[in-house]
């Protein structure tokens, strides 16, 4: 099946008989969304979801039918809907999902997941397995990985960030949000929420805060949340004033993604900072030359650095842009005037000139549609290269790619690269010796250790020794875990993971003497 068909996970029904469960209805599509994400697919977001029932006049917490359902994703152009239902079972609960084929209007089979209340995280996890083996048959990932991506997750602090994002009273969902993240410091969803409140309430010196914990490692691993987050980290630093860590926010964005908003943005942070801004300027009418504020924010600059000709023809391409302008019309007037001519420069210390002197304008809205697109577009643009690339080169970009998301953790993503990776050429070593560590991740013992013993038959490495060694270790084997670690060691003496582990095998060798 395409990955690229667009999925709308609608809130699942609560047939538990329970008001104090009413939570779950949201954390059900949270769950389900992040784990296809993760998986490769393309699941709209809550707020696609909320903008399409307020299109259509309906309110937030609506039951829709099966045929407002079809409406909605009909509404956002998505391809498959899952809806779904829950019920408690004692102290369990036991969730079911069908998969809708939007264009053909045809319900698939109904899957279910059940266990514990305390594991309702590792319940849906568990069902988005068996959906996406539904939406994509020849999907391979496991079912262990898909719950190993939920088990760092407390339920409690979930369900304060799902009632964070639901509430309708502002204090009420920063309470909730607050204590997330408190309960669980790492959770990037709640401090993007938490962000989002404060950065509306005005409270910018926490908002830069709470944004700067949403994917603090490279955000192009983390995806369009974390660039999000950095753009309104870096405008919550423009208006509390601190416009080095402001600068550095946007270049940050910039990096991965340089549309015209983020580059105006660095170009203004940069200005306030009493530095030429510039060339950023140019490099945001150049990707937008349609935004009259570009052109305004390049004419100041330009005239700031004494080219008043061009400031002018720029502040005329504002004005073209947006005729109504009054302070771009009173400032074409000013520079204008014989006068002009004769003022000094805008650096000269002048108090009055300093004063006179306009600011750029800041692009304060964000097209999380533009971010999402751009994205997607640098999703295309690897996958053509790695397209282009023969069958061992491909395999070998796929694994490095893979080992980013396990370094950091993010065991999903690992899994499906790792995939990709062997099957593009099954005798790149590293993409074995990976999936190995996947599978002694999420618990797999047997398949981890197939998969080192693979990687090593094709090439001795670190990394497979030491899945071997973790395993022999953890089974009492201790003499073929020294053997691990040794050869681990011949290979890279230097090797933190290798060390510590050495130390772990000599401490049991010698509770054994």
């Amino acid at each position: 099946m395409d990955r690229e068909r667009i999925l709308l996970v609608l809130p699942f029904d609560n047939r538990s008989g329970q008001p104090s469960l009413e939570w779950v209805r949201e954390a059900a599509p949270e769950i389900l969304s992040s784990r296809f994400l993760s998986a490769g697919f393309a699941p709209m977001s809550r707020a696609d979801r909320l903008y399409a029932l307020d299109h259509l006049g309906l309110p937030e917490g609506f039951h829709p039918s099966r045929a407002t359902a079809l409406k909605l994703a009909q509404t956002l152009d998505a391809d498959s809907i899952v809806v779904g239902s829950f019920v408690t079972d004692g102290s369990g609960i036991v969730a079911e999902a069908q998969v809708v084929d939007v264009p053909r209007l045809r319900m698939g089979q109904p899957v279910t997941a059940r266990g514990d209340m305390r594991d309702l995280i590792s319940v849906f996890d568990s069902l988005a397995w068996k959906l996406t083996r539904q939406l994509d048959p020849g999907f391979s990932g496991s079912e262990e990985t898909f719950v190993a991506a939920g088990k760092g997750m407390r339920v409690d602090a979930f369900e304060q960030y799902i009632r964070g994002i639901s509430e309708p009273d502002h204090d009420e969902r920063l309470r909730h949000l607050n204590q997330a993240v408190a309960l669980s410091p790492d959770f990037g969803p709640a401090w993007m929420a938490l962000g989002r409140e404060d950065y509306n309430g005005q409270q910018y010196e926490q908002a830069a805060s709470a944004f700067a914990r949403v994917g603090r490692d490279d955000p192009k691993l983390v995806g369009p949340d974390a660039l999000e987050a950095g753009f309104y980290r870096g405008l919550s630093l423009l208006f509390s004033g601190d416009y080095p860590k402001a600068e550095k926010a946007f270049a940050g964005v910039a990096r991965v993604l340089p549309l015209a908003e983020v580059v105006n943005n660095e170009g203004v942070a940069v200005s306030r900072q009493r530095h030429d801004g510039k060339a950023l300027f140019r490099q945001a009418v150049a990707a937008d030359p349609n935004t009259a504020d570009y052109h305004f924010n390049l004419a100041v600059s330009l005239k700031r650095q004494g080219d008043a000709t061009e400031a002018l023809a720029e502040l005329a391409l504002c004005l073209r842009l947006r005729p109504n302008d009054s302070e771009a019309q009173a400032l074409a007037a000013q520079w204008k005037s014989p006068a002009a001519k004769l003022e000094p420069a805008a650096d000269s210390g002048s108090p009055e000139e300093a004063k006179a002197d306009p600011l750029e304008r800041i692009a304060r809205s964000f097209d999380a549609v533009a971010f999402h697109q751009a994205a997607q577009m640098l999703d295309q643009v690897d996958e053509a290269r790695l397209t282009a690339l023969g069958p061992e080169q491909r395999a070998q970009k796929l694994a490095g790619q893979a080992r980013d998301y396990l370094d950091r953790g993010l065991l999903l993503e690992a899994e499906r690269l790792y995939l990709a990776a062997v099957a593009a050429d099954d005798k790149v070593p590293a993409a074995h010796a990976g999936l190995a560590d996947v599978r002694e991740r999420t618990g797999d013992a047997v398949n981890a250790r197939k998969e080192a013993r693979t990687s090593l038959e094709l090439m001795p490495s670190v990394q497979a020794y030491l899945v071997m060694g973790r395993l022999d270790l953890a089974v009492g084997h201790v003499d073929e875990a020294s053997y691990d670690v040794s050869e681990a060691l011949k290979i890279q003496p230097g090797n933190r993971a290798a060390q510590e582990l050495r130390q772990q095998v000599e401490a049991r060798e010698g509770q054994k003497k």
